[in-house]
């Protein structure tokens, strides 16, 4: 897998290796033709990328801190520094791309954002990019998410957006996607979809990297200036749809650091996953012994997908990245151990990160000394009641 490969532009196609592309109904088309048309001219104009840079840096609070968990690192003999996305505006990494996505949508002249979200942490932040421009927001949630986010519900609510309970299927973030594509398809001429990961039709998986890139970038700088190496050894973060890592990634992906993907045991697709379609995009996708898709599980919503981005899935199968998985239990230690040495709290998405870099430093899979850097990509206030008991 050359270099050059690497998280750049996957070109009209939207292709990464195997996979990527755009499998949506006929009438999806023109709309994906006309966004990444939109998209391809306005980031090449100065005047919207210094207009996101200002968002993001007055509205977002960027950049977020990189910092170092001094006790949890001497209890782990390693150096881990932190890329603190939680302390973005609304608590996590999901407003780079929706301030990005919401731009753009007001380019295009829609003025309306429809959305899926699963923590409800891309729905708040789509919900917050509509309040701030204007735009209507219409969020697809299942209802089990509902029940277990009901923090972030109320938030969405509060800042006007409508939150639409999809109660088929497991009503979780699968099914809140499909609900929200067939909306799309339905309001195609005045709405925006606004998708909160690295998955669905092309332009989608490549637009929301770019956005999230920022996340990348900003590590590379501050880790230069914090390691005498310049670069860790490890960079890791959490995936789901995988938009996050996919950011973090870009910015490594041309160095010596070892990329890692962690994942719930119960919703691995880049571990267990065989190539299929689901909403729009070939990836990696759980399936059964006929072809359908399983139902994922994860303790955190965030990570209850059954797929995972097709560039992800492309870093995989050419060795740049690998992807690991680790239990609701050891994510839900891992939350309080960092709170208990760190007095942070971190969402239980960015606790699996967590979770599998203290597993690996006290077995011996991380080396003593090591240098990591994690992307703590939200905060946790949304998870509490999920945290039934303390370990």
């Amino acid at each position: 897998m050359s270099e050059h490969a690497l998280m750049s532009d996957p070109g009209t196609t939207g292709r990464f290796g195997d996979y990527g592309g755009r499998y949506v109904p006929e009438s999806l088309i023109p709309a994906c033709h006309e966004i990444e048309a939109a998209f391809r001219d306005a980031w090449a104009d100065p005047g919207f990328r210094d207009r996101l840079t200002t968002t993001l840096t007055v509205y977002a609070g960027r950049p977020t801190p990189l910092t170092p968990a001094r006790r949890l690192s001497r209890e782990l003999g390693i150096t881990l520094l932190l890329k603190r996305e939680d302390l973005a505006h609304t608590g996590s990494h999901k407003i780079n791309n929706v301030v990005g996505q919401a731009l753009l949508a007001e380019r295009m002249g829609r003025r309306r954002l429809l959305a899926e979200t699963g923590a409800g942490q891309h729905g708040v932040a789509t919900a917050t990019a509509a309040a701030l421009l204007g735009l209507e927001a219409t969020v697809f949630m299942g209802e089990r998410d509902i029940e277990r986010q009901e923090l972030n519900v109320r938030r969405m609510n509060v800042l006007g957006a409508e939150v639409v309970p999809v109660t088929t299927g497991s009503r979780t973030l699968k099914d809140a996607c499909n609900e929200a594509m067939r909306h799309w398809v339905a309001s195609v001429d005045d709405s925006y979809y606004c998708v909160g990961s690295v998955m669905g039709p092309h332009p989608y998986p490549w637009m929301v990297r770019e956005f999230q890139r920022v996340i990348g970038e900003e590590a590379r700088v501050q880790c230069g200036a914090e390691l005498p190496a310049g670069v860790p050894d490890y960079v890791v973060a959490c995936v789901g749809g995988g938009s996050n890592a996919a950011g973090t990634f870009a910015g490594f992906v041309g160095t010596t650091a070892r990329l890692v993907g962690v994942e719930a045991e119960g919703g691995a697709a880049a571990t267990s996953g065989r190539a299929g379609v689901l909403h729009g995009y070939r990836s990696l996708v759980l399936q059964d012994e006929h072809g359908q898709v399983r139902e994922a599980h994860s303790i955190a919503a965030g990570l209850d997908y059954p797929g995972i981005g097709p560039e992800h899935a492309h870093l995989r199968d050419g060795g740049r990245a690998r992807y690991a998985t680790v239990t609701d239990d050891e994510v839900v230690r891992a939350l309080v151990r960092l709170a208990r040495t760190e007095g942070i709290l971190a969402a239980l998405e960015s606790s699996h990160a967590l979770a599998w870099v203290i597993r690996a430093a006290e077995t011996g899979a991380v080396a003593p000394g090591s240098t990591v850097m994690l992307t703590l990509s939200g905060r946790g206030d949304k998870d509490i009641a999920a945290i039934k008991e303390l370990p």
